[in-house]
């Protein structure tokens, strides 16, 4: 019996560290403890390290990680002995946006006020981080899409691997790019954002170096060294930072058949004003050309959001 208890325990707690990421756990009362392990956090020499552990979940963002993370951060901003900050995330992602099934609760529960109150502590945050007066460190080795591109890209350096994986995905669900990601997309080399944001199409870590998305590329198996290095420096000048991830930094080079390749495609079918002229521009190139990017692409369109496109490219302009 005793040890039979001892197993339903340690089941119980598995289930709160992991709620937020299965249905069945909605009813599960939580401490602000439990959620505060959504955002953990490590400290070394004069560097903090935000990570983001919902593993299951791809680390999706929720209303209380967005809070954690502004009192974090607005804390480490303040604290003189601290340089620079990290974030990462835990498992196979770095982050894959906001938590999205929880929104879709929400809504069918009738709560406005707590959706408006989700994407107020990311927006908020996001704005921090925009505005942060210390060098940061994304890692983003990993799946980073939709709201993670936006507690990533607004810092300073931006690191991507092998194992990354960005997207901007909203108009798939029927929303449209967020997080400031129309700001973002918009000044990327020409018509590469137009692209991004209304497809949701991915990128490698090697073309996100390529189109300066990243700042930084290395193979995830040096990673951990990486970090070790960081976490050696006792800095707050980005240029020290910055030589330290040039050191650990390697060449990449993009696929020849990625959409980096396909430049002056892209400028030819997303350089129009309006939805329905780039797709008729698609679909005369995939007449002509045969090729199955062109297919791929005009199929992904064509399955998003009518409307959704419409407010995609319009931010985008």
């Amino acid at each position: 019996m005793h040890n039979a208890k001892g197993l339903l325990g340690r089941i119980v707690r598995d289930k709160l560290w992991r709620f937020g990421y299965r249905r069945s756990l909605c009813s599960l009362k939580l401490t602000s403890e439990d959620l505060d392990y959504q955002v953990l956090v490590e400290g070394s020499g004069c560097s903090r390290t935000a990570i983001l552990n919902r593993p299951p979940a791809l680390n999706a963002l929720t209303t209380h990680m967005g809070y954690r993370l502004q009192k974090l951060y607005k804390n480490w901003e303040e604290d003189p002995n601290i340089g620079f900050v990290m974030m990462k995330g835990s498992g196979r992602a770095f982050c894959a946006g906001g938590d999205i099934v929880s929104l879709y609760h929400l809504r069918t529960r009738g709560s406005p006020d707590a959706i408006r109150e989700f994407f107020s502590s990311l927006y908020s945050f996001i704005y921090l981080l925009g505005t942060y007066l210390k060098p940061h460190v994304a890692i983003l080795n990993g799946v980073t899409m939709g709201g993670g591109t936006g507690v990533s890209i607004p810092g300073t350096f931006r690191v991507a691997t092998d194992r990354t994986i960005f997207a901007t995905p909203e108009t798939i669900i029927g929303f449209h790019p967020d997080a400031g990601a129309s700001f973002n997309l918009s000044h990327l080399p020409g018509r590469l954002g137009e692209y991004l944001g209304l497809t949701g199409l991915k990128l490698s870590g090697a073309e996100m170096l390529a189109c300066g998305l990243a700042t930084h590329y290395i193979r995830s198996e040096e990673v951990p060294v990486m970090e070790e290095q960081l976490k050696k420096l006792l800095t707050d000048d980005p240029s020290v930072v910055e030589s330290c991830l040039e050191k650990c930094a390697e060449v990449a080079h993009p696929e020849k058949t990625g959409v980096i390749r396909r430049i002056d495609l892209l400028e030819k079918c997303f350089s129009h004003d309006t939805v329905e002229e780039i797709i008729d521009s698609l679909e005369i190139e995939a007449s002509r050309r045969k090729d199955t990017w062109c297919i791929t692409t005009l199929r992904r369109l064509k399955e998003s959001s009518p409307l959704s496109l419409k407010v995609a490219l319009r931010s985008l302009l």
